[in-house]
């Protein structure tokens, strides 16, 4: 590996890092920027080698130096995937603007993917704000312009809202959350319009994938009435349209 991409590298690192603190104190209606990060089991403020990515959690093996409770093994987990997804979309399109949209793309899905599962909900701060990046970026977007930036996030946000309305109407009860829609039109911002269908397509292998792996390992059957959130299944599914560009256009040429 290069001078260049070690320093990308740890720069995702580092970008991971603050990533934790928007994913821990979004939801809770803290402030991302004061005060400083601190344990949220005993609350002590953490000094700057406690926080130094990925190595303060490998030195203090896991755990708070000053209450020796268990340190969430996402924070390692997100300051990775962030670091390595930086030096992807480095590798793949250079130090340029392209690469730089698409990371934040990516980053953003990150935030919404733990959020959800931890607490059931995609804040405005990451769906809202992420749907203006998306158009704001359009021009710099390898996947869409701003023509297609748009397109995608009104289908993403229209279809999938009529979607839920009908699943409303026919089983009684809500199939897809309001951040659902918002989430599906940042999606459908970065994505455009033609990808959003391979996406939630994908979404929702991963999510019958989840579902089987839920019941396999609870011994549960498999049930309707089982809610699952749906925002990490749609990240994945957008994750993989990022990652892979050309394969529905290969696996389905008719339409594509």
């Amino acid at each position: 590996m290069t001078l260049s991409g070690i320093l990308v590298f740890l720069l995702g690192l580092c970008l991971g890092s603050f990533l934790n603190v928007v994913i821990y104190r979004l939801p809770r209606g803290l402030s991302v920027v004061t005060p400083r990060s601190f344990c949220p089991n005993c609350g002590h403020r953490l000094t700057w080698y406690e926080n130094l990515p990925l190595v303060s959690y490998l030195w203090q093996r896991g755990r708070c130096r000053s209450c020796k409770a268990p340190i969430d093994l996402r924070y390692p987990l997100v300051e990775l995937l962030s670091g390595i997804l930086a030096l992807f979309f480095v590798l793949r399109y250079g130090l340029t603007p392209q690469a730089g949209a698409l990371y934040l793309f990516s980053l953003l899905l990150l935030a919404a993917t733990f959020i959800d599962l931890e607490h059931r909900i995609i804040p405005d701060e990451i769906t809202l704000g992420g749907l203006l990046c998306g158009l704001a970026l359009s021009p710099w977007n390898p996947l869409a312009n701003p023509r297609e930036a748009l397109l995608g996030a009104l289908c993403g946000a229209g279809a999938f809202y009529l979607i839920g309305e009908y699943y409303l109407w026919f089983r009684g009860r809500e199939g897809l959350g309001e951040g659902d829609y918002k989430f599906l039109a940042l999606i459908g911002s970065f994505l455009g319009p033609l990808n959003l269908i391979p996406t939630v397509f994908t979404a929702s292998l991963w999510g019958l994938a989840g579902a089987l792996m839920m019941a396999l390992f609870k011994r549960e059957k498999l049930s309707g009435e089982k809610a699952l959130p749906f925002g990490p299944f749609l990240s994945l599914g957008a994750l993989s349209m990022v990652i892979f560009p050309g394969l529905w256009t290969f696996l389905l040429p008719p339409i594509y």
